[in-house]
């Protein structure tokens, strides 16, 4: 079993109601920005002919078209992001690499200049697939789980 990844950034801005204290709420309710960079990964099997989990060039155009709908957008606008957290990032990147490419393992989201990340699993299960030659991949390109309707208390956003 392998683990294959990419990684790529994005710069956005965005904005974002919090429930924090108000010193820190402020600047996160104005629009600002910031540089993402976001990794997935697809967990499988090599196919035997061709020695690949998946062909490089096959994820990366996957990647390269999410990419295109974040990069240097205002993130509260892009259709289906929903609120644009760490959280709603990962699920948002993780759902369309998946109509793609199957075994799309986990998506990870992170703001290294906050010291932020956000690793999304996929869907419940969805961490059994595979992707290999016959087709037992178990991607899934499913709705957004509960819990990723905010910023997730603890999850992503601080240091906004």
């Amino acid at each position: 079993m392998f683990e294959l990844s990419q990684s790529f950034y994005f710069e956005s801005a965005h904005t974002l109601r919090r429930e924090v204290e108000r010193n820190e709420a402020d600047g996160s309710r104005r629009v600002h920005g910031h540089t993402y960079t976001a990794e997935v990964s697809v967990r499988g099997r090599a196919d035997p002919s061709t020695g690949m989990v998946v062909d490089l060039a096959v994820l990366r155009e996957a990647i390269a078209r999410v990419r295109e709908q974040l990069d240097h957008h205002f993130l509260d606008e892009v259709p289906g992001l929903d609120v644009p957290t760490l959280e709603n990032l990962c699920v948002f990147i993780h759902e369309r690499v998946a109509a793609r490419v199957p075994g799309v393992a986990s998506v990870s989201v992170a703001r290294h200049s906050s010291g932020d990340r956000c690793v999304y699993l996929g869907p419940a299960g969805a961490h059994r697939g595979v992707a290999s030659q016959g087709g037992d991949g178990g991607a899934s390109s499913g709705g957004h789980d509960a819990g990723h309707g905010g910023d997730g208390g603890n999850g992503g956003n601080g240091g906004e």
